[in-house]
């Protein structure tokens, strides 16, 4: 392990950037894009342990698209991280620091039914999808149409998905209740 305690950047500071965005602007996406990156971790987080903890006559299934969720996730998170680090800033990292910048909030640590557990879900996908759009206008207005490109990807992504959480929430299922007597 190195013994190396040398600071190459703070982690509050924006730096120049050599893509030419005015520093006092990337200053204010920076800080953007460390909330939708603290947000797509909590999200992350809440899918995995979905991912883990999913039960019951649909498992297999739930459990695959589950796993493809976080990791679409994932990678919107990574571009997320490198975007703020190309503009001169520091990803956020580490679970204090990631909890305390998310706008969104894990649903904890108990185990829920798949319906309440996917409701959850989606509510956190809503409210992600407010916070992208928001973003996305903030980088555009301040003359950084390349984060704003980089987010609206994100963002068909991260809709694309909050959908099929619709769909799984929709009352119609080929799954046979058990009959009461």
């Amino acid at each position: 392990m190195s013994t190396q305690k040398t600071v190459r950047q703070q982690a509050d500071v924006v730096e120049e950037n050599r893509l030419r965005l005015d520093q006092d602007k990337a200053e204010q996406i920076v800080d953007a894009l460390n909330t939708e990156l603290a947000n797509s971790y909590v999200l992350y987080h809440q899918l995995k342990k979905h991912h883990w903890v999913v039960e019951g006559a649909e498992f297999l299934e739930l459990h695959r698209f589950l796993e493809e969720a976080y990791e679409n996730v994932e990678g919107g998170a990574d571009l997320i991280a490198e975007r703020a680090q190309a503009i001169g800033g520091v990803p956020v990292s580490g679970p204090t620091n990631l909890e305390r910048r998310a706008t969104v909030e894990f649903e904890g640590e108990d185990v829920y039914d798949v319906r309440t557990m996917f409701e959850n879900d989606l509510e956190m996908y809503g409210d992600i999808i407010e916070s992208l759009r928001d973003s996305i206008e903030l980088a555009e207005n301040l003359g950084d149409p390349a984060t704003g490109e980089i987010l609206r990807e994100i963002l068909v992504q991260v809709e694309e998905d909050a959908h099929h959480f619709e769909h799984y929430l929709e009352d119609d299922t080929l799954v046979l209740e058990e009959a009461t007597h």
